[in-house]
Formats: structure tokens, C-alpha cells, sequence
């Protein structure tokens, strides 16, 4: 699963990214450790234009007895999302972007006793976009909470030593496509749900104190060296 992910940039940055021209995201600051269940940036489109807001993490769909189904939902496999009653609606109607520049896994240690935490990246250090769904759910009281799912596919052959499965990352190319509502069958859209190409991401070990939410600081993302002669064979990165 995907379940944390780094977006360490600045509003600016973001709007430049997606050519926004106005927000309704009242203040932001760089994450450096997004978990399940915060607020998240998320790029929808209203039918005439991409807009830029927040969605929470953790999909709730309108049926949903309660908010706290979403902590279950945090992903959607590709592979079986149109036909989860879930997902076939959002996978149709309401798609959304979800920016980072980064998201972290857990590999198992050679001795199997421990895991790592490691993040990947592009090599270009871009920021990228994760392809996700949305849907609002709307309480008895009249509240609403639009919520959101990432969607996740095979691991591609840097991530498979570390996890097997990865977060779908959209090429800049195809991430107006998968905003488009007119696009309305997932057959459409399946030639976008594979995974990224390995040889266009980086992955590093991080600090062990990214397992911890309240750690939100520029050290969650600096590499650490492991107490091995050759941290990459360890790991089995690349």
C-alpha cells in the first residue's frame, strides 16, 4: 500500500506545477511526512477548469454508516477498483491528482527481525502526480467531508525488493486525461494505471522516525547511511 508521502514544497511551487491561478487552500506549509486521515492537496477538475484544494485521506463512500470507514480505504488496487462498489463511481466521475515529491515503504531488514523505512522519488527531484479518486460523503447532521483514495498497482522492478505494491504515478502527459469527466469507461483509463518506470525513480533510506506521525520535519527526508559497507546491496535498492 501507499500510506505516506512526502510533498515538501511550497503553494507556490504547486500552482506553477499545474498552472493554477487561484486556490481555496487556506495556508500550506511543506509535508514531510503525510499520514492516513490528514488533509491532503488535491488537483479535481469542475468541468471547466482544474482547481486546487483539500481532500481528507481516506476515501468515504456516501453509503458509509460512518467517517471511520475511510482509515480502510486509504488505497485502491487498479486492478479491481471498477468493480468495488467503493470505487466504480469516483473511477468513473471522480477522478483527482494528488502532487508529492516523494513517498516512503518499509522493507523488511536481511535478518527479518526489522524494517527500514525508504523513500522513493523521481531523479529529477519533481514533483509528481499520484493518481487518485474522490467522493463526499455527507453526515446526519448535514456536514460533509470530501474524502480521497490513491490508487496503487504492481511494484516495477525498483520497488519490488522493497514493497509489492506502489502508488500509481500519472506521467505529466496523461494527468489531463485522467482529470477528464467526458472519460467516463475504466477500460479507457487502463493503460495508465501501470507502474512508473524504474529507471526514472530513485529510492534511499530514511530515519526510523518517520514511522512516527508527529514527525514532520526536514530530517524525515535526509539520507542516512546504513551499518553496512555497501547500504545498496543491503537494501536491494538498485
Amino acid at each position: 500500500m501507499c500510506g505516506r508521502y512526502t510533498i515538501a514544497v511550497t503553494l507556490e511551487e504547486l500552482m506553477i506545477r499545474y498552472m493554477i491561478g487561484a486556490v481555496s487552500v487556506p495556508y500550506h506549509q511543506p509535508k514531510y511526512n503525510v499520514a492516513p486521515g490528514q488533509m491532503v492537496l488535491a488537483l479535481v477538475n469542475d468541468g471547466k477548469q482544474n482547481r486546487l484544494g483539500e481532500l481528507k485521506w481516506g476515501l468515504i463512500p456516501p453509503w458509509a454508516d460512518s467517517p471511520k470507514v475511510g482509515y480502510m480505504m486509504l488505497n485502491a488496487r487498479s486492478e479491481t477498483a471498477a468493480s468495488k462498489p467503493a470505487f466504480q463511481t469516483p473511477l468513473r466521475r471522480k477522478r483527482c491528482l494528488i502532487p508529492a515529491d516523494g513517498f516512503y515503504e518499509w522493507k523488511k531488514d536481511t535478518a527479518g527481525k526489522g524494517k527500514q523505512p525508504i523513500r522513493i522519488v523521481r531523479r529529477d527531484r519533481s514533483i509528481f502526480s499520484m493518481a487518485g479518486l474522490y467522493e463526499t460523503w455527507t453526515a446526519s447532521d448535514g456536514t460533509t467531508v470530501n474524502s480521497c483514495t490513491i490508487m496503487t498497482t504492481s511494484p516495477n522492478a525498483l520497488m519490488a525488493p522493497i514493497h509489492d505494491r506502489m502508488p500509481v504515478i500519472l506521467q505529466p502527459d496523461d494527468e489531463q486525461l485522467w482529470l477528464d469527466r467526458s472519460i467516463q469507461e475504466p477500460q479507457e483509463l487502463q493503460r495508465l494505471l501501470q507502474p512508473f518506470p524504474a529507471d526514472e525513480l530513485e529510492a534511499y533510506p530514511v530515519t526510523a522516525a518517520v514511522g512516527n506521525v508527529r514527525h514532520d520535519e526536514p530530517s524525515c527526508i535526509e539520507p542516512i547511511s546504513l551499518e553496512t559497507s555497501s547500504p545498496n546491496e543491503q537494501l536491494g535498492l538498485w
